[in-house]
């Protein structure tokens, strides 16, 4: 078992609120940077640009920026990664005049860059700089710099890159989410670049999991039981819809329904008896997370979908939890 003692605790906690304080600042200090019209410069590049996003950086940068190229590409900017090293060996032909390149390095001095600086000036290529210095051989090259905050680093050694890495972190945030905006990037679209894992399954829509044509449990209103017992059997979904002459649903009947109201003359009456009247329904567009939210609230299982009041499916809850949908 492991002992911690009041004052290790103290001295602990004490060095991480000095880190979050002074990334905090860095991150404060970023604002300013950014107001000598840079940002918009940048942006105005990376929208215009034909081809791809290529982000480039050594060691730290070069972590922070794989992540900015992720999440470019994954919001609707295409987007990739070229390690400065692999570069001079064969990679500088991924990169093309169409495209704009993103270099990444806190000093501005990284010698793995020269050949993909050169590289960019000899092609016309647009360079967006992301350093702190921009008298640097980096900040000279670029056509455009966003200037990072000369502001030391959370590290007590003011050697391992901390704040400086937080700052290029948020800043490839910041980019990111300029171009979602500018782009007009949707939940849809995005859903269309995460049909995997959590995300896809909190975007997916009602549409995308309901039952249809004749897996739907549908019967004119005036139906008799023994006939709804048998469609809501064959179908297997625990329920059973009811529609007037104007294909409209006015009324949806569950096997709890039916488990409440048994009687010896159940199979003489008439399905409309019986029914719940104007149930809740839901559009195909809307999200199955907000069916799942209306089943939990309502303590219901099934929806019907509809539209003009129409109905077009059922969804029912084992639909949504068997995809992930939470």
């Amino acid at each position: 078992m492991i002992t911690m003692t009041a004052e290790q605790t103290h001295t602990d906690l004490n060095s991480a609120f000095r880190t979050i304080d002074s990334e905090i600042d860095t991150i404060n200090k970023l604002r300013g940077t950014l107001s000598d019209g840079s940002l918009t410069q940048a942006l105005d590049l990376m929208e215009k640009a034909a081809g791809r996003i290529i982000i480039t950086g050594m060691g730290k940068s070069g972590h922070i920026g794989k992540k900015i190229a992720a999440s470019l590409a994954s919001t609707g900017t295409p987007s990739f990664f070229v390690h400065p090293a692999e570069a001079s060996h064969g990679d500088l032909g991924m990169i093309t005049e169409k495209d704009v390149v993103i270099a990444i390095s806190n000093s501005g001095e990284s010698k793995e860059l020269i050949d993909i600086l050169n590289y960019c000036k000899r092609f016309g290529i647009p360079l967006i700089a992301v350093t702190k210095n921009s008298e640097s051989s980096l900040g000279k090259a670029g056509d455009i710099v966003l200037r990072l905050p000369n502001n030391g680093e959370a590290c007590p050694l003011g050697l391992a890159p901390t704040s400086s890495t937080t700052a290029t972190l948020v800043l490839g945030d910041i980019l990111t989410i300029g171009m979602i905006e500018r782009n007009g990037f949707s939940k849809e679209d995005f859903n269309a670049r995460h049909p995997g894992g959590k995300l896809g399954s909190i975007l997916q829509r009602v549409s995308d999991l309901m039952h249809t044509g004749e897996e739907m449990p549908i019967l004119e209103e005036h139906t008799n039981m023994q006939a709804a017992l048998l469609e809501m059997t064959s179908k297997r979904l625990g329920c059973v819809g009811f529609v007037n002459a104007s294909g409209l649903l006015t009324g949806m009947l569950t096997d709890g329904d039916l488990r409440r109201c048994l009687s010896p003359q159940i199979l003489e009456q008439q399905a409309c008896s019986l029914m719940t009247r104007n149930p809740k329904t839901i559009s195909k567009e809307a999200l199955a997370s907000e069916a799942l939210k209306i089943m939990h609230d309502k303590k219901i299982t099934n929806l019907f979908v509809v539209e003009n009041n129409k109905p077009i499916g059922v969804i029912h809850i084992h639909d949504l939890l068997n995809n992930g949908v939470v």
